[in-house]
């Protein structure tokens, strides 16, 4: 019994196939996640949503939101219910700094700047 090599069409076609998947699949991503953020634009902020969440659903930078509860700008993937219990806020309190930093940040107000740089790491003596 001999193994043949495959032949260079079928190589071709098998290569392809999964461009192809793979182009397809990612454009069906594209469509639902645009489909999604349409239908969840301005969300009413509530205890599950991260501030990725929270700033994505309104088109808001993060570190908007981040400066208004007194965070780092750091990626924080904590839910706002864990947020405010970590501070000792409450929730409503949690959604009224971030609906007043969401009003600032829009027009006709001016547009929020750049976000802060990282502080420089202390050198060593």
């Amino acid at each position: 019994m001999t193994i043949r090599a495959p032949s260079g069409r079928r190589v071709l076609i098998a290569l392809f196939v999964a461009i192809l998947t793979f182009t397809g699949y990612h454009a069906v991503r594209t469509v639902s996640d645009a489909i999604y953020w349409n239908a969840h634009r301005d969300e009413p902020i509530e205890r599950w949503m991260t501030i990725g969440y929270v700033a994505h659903s309104y088109h808001v930078p993060p570190h908007i939101l981040h400066r208004a509860l007194g965070l780092p700008p750091a990626p924080d993937h904590r839910p706002l219910g864990r947020i405010a219990r970590d501070s000792g806020r409450s929730m409503t309190a949690i959604a009224a700094a971030l609906t007043d930093a969401i009003v600032h940040a829009r027009p006709p107000y001016p547009p929020p700047g750049p976000p802060p740089r990282p502080a420089p790491p202390p050198s060593a003596r």
